[in-house]
Formats: structure tokens, C-alpha cells, sequence
């Protein structure tokens, strides 16, 4: 059996180029899906309400590529309300100006702080130590109060109320200084220090003023949460 090595060659020669334009055109296909993601990453980026102390991560959805996106002789529009720009979830639509062609992408706003948790179930009165905290990286909107950054700040507090394991520390839920608690009483004054024992007589977080009971003259003073079990005053 003789073989036509000519129909041959054009044969596979047909098929490479076959499917060096299927790729090709898969290729192109992608890439405008892929620009389209960019630019509405970069409006919303542009355009959302965005904590500038907060960590950002801004992903938009991966478009279906067997969405048709036409050609369009101007650059495409991206649009989103001022309410959705303030969400999480921020809905674009992005429109070719010159056409009715329109679609809708989702891109997400991802804004964390790194912010102090606990590590395991503790009860109340449980004094908080590096063991039973840990820091983790947490989305704005969960957060509520004052929270902390540092686990160092808040060794030796002691919590008001039960917490379970990876739940955020803020002021609510704790006092450096509790009431009933003995307490160092430091007086400052230029170049001279003193330091008294008292009684606290409320509850008390850092920078919080309580008032707190001399245990040897029995006056009650106003003094600020130094830190834990140390309260100042000023003479």
C-alpha cells in the first residue's frame, strides 16, 4: 500500500493550525476576561470605603469565559452605588458605553486587623496569660470596642465573663484593675514617687479612672488604671 506523503503533510499541517487558532483565540477569550476582573478590582480599589489602618485583600470573581464580551471602540465602563462600595460584597457593572452590552462581576473587599483572641474556653475571673492568647488577623466588621494588638498588654487582666476559644478580647470583657482588688496607689510629683496600698472600689481597664480606698487612711482618691493592679495619681 503506497502512502500520499503530499495529503499527508497538508493534512497535519491543517491541524496545527487548526488548533494553534482554537488556542489562540482561547487565549484572547481569557485575556479579555482576565482585564475585565483587573479593572474592577482597580475601581473598586479606587472607590470603596477603605480603613486605611486595616490590612486589604481585593478579588473579583473569575467571569465565565463562555460570556461573550464584544468589542468594544471605547474603554469599558465599571460602576457600583455608594452603598455597595461600602460592603464586602461589592456588585460592579461593567458596560461598553458605545453598545447596550452590559454584565455584572462580584468583587470582594477583604479588610483585617490583627487583633488579640483567646486560645481556649475560660471561665470568669480567669486571669489571661501568653498561653491563653494569641493573635489572629480578623475582619473589621466583626470587630466591636476597643480591642488590642499586643497579648504582652494584656497579661495579668482578668476576664468579667465567660469566653470561648478564638474569641477577640476588648474592654468590655475584663478589668486590669477589679473591684475589691489590693492595689499599689503610686502619688507622682516632681522628682518624688510614693507608693500606698488601697482597695479599688470599681472595675478598671488601662487609662480608666476608678476610685480606689487608702487602706491606712481609708480616703477614697481618683486614681487612673496604670496597669495591672497599679493605679496613679497625681500630687
Amino acid at each position: 500500500m503506497q502512502f500520499n506523503t503530499s495529503k499527508l503533510l497538508s493534512t497535519a499541517m491543517g491541524l496545527s493550525l487548526t488548533l494553534f487558532l482554537v488556542i489562540f483565540a482561547g487565549n484572547t477569550k481569557a485575556s479579555i476576561h482576565q482585564s475585565i476582573q483587573q479593572q474592577a478590582e482597580l475601581y473598586v480599589q479606587q472607590n470603596a470605603i477603605i480603613d486605611t489602618s486595616a490590612d486589604v485583600n481585593i478579588t473579583a470573581s473569575v467571569i465565565d469565559k463562555r460570556i461573550h464580551v464584544p468589542k468594544c471602540p471605547v474603554p469599558l465602563a465599571f460602576e457600583a452605588s455608594n452603598s455597595n462600595l461600602k460592603q464586602t460584597n461589592v456588585s460592579v457593572k461593567v458596560t461598553c458605553p458605545n453598545t447596550n452590552w452590559y454584565l455584572f462581576t462580584s468583587v470582594q473587599v477583604e479588610q483585617t486587623k490583627p487583633v488579640v483572641v483567646t486560645s481556649e474556653t475560660l471561665s470568669p475571673g480567669s486571669l489571661l496569660t501568653a498561653r491563653n492568647l494569641y493573635i489572629a488577623d480578623i475582619p473589621i466588621n466583626r470587630l466591636r470596642g476597643s480591642t488590642y494588638s499586643n497579648t504582652e498588654k494584656l497579661v495579668g487582666a482578668r476576664l468579667k465573663r465567660r469566653v470561648r476559644p478564638g474569641q477577640i478580647i476588648n474592654n468590655s470583657m475584663l478589668c486590669f484593675v477589679c473591684k475589691g482588688d489590693k492595689v499599689t496607689i503610686t502619688a507622682v510629683s516632681t522628682g518624688l514617687q510614693l507608693k500606698v496600698s488601697g482597695i479599688a472600689q470599681q472595675d478598671g481597664n488601662l487609662g480608666d479612672t476608678i476610685r480606689v480606698q487608702n487602706a491606712a487612711s481609708k480616703k477614697t482618691v481618683s486614681a487612673t488604671v496604670a496597669s495591672t493592679n497599679v493605679v496613679s495619681i497625681q500630687i
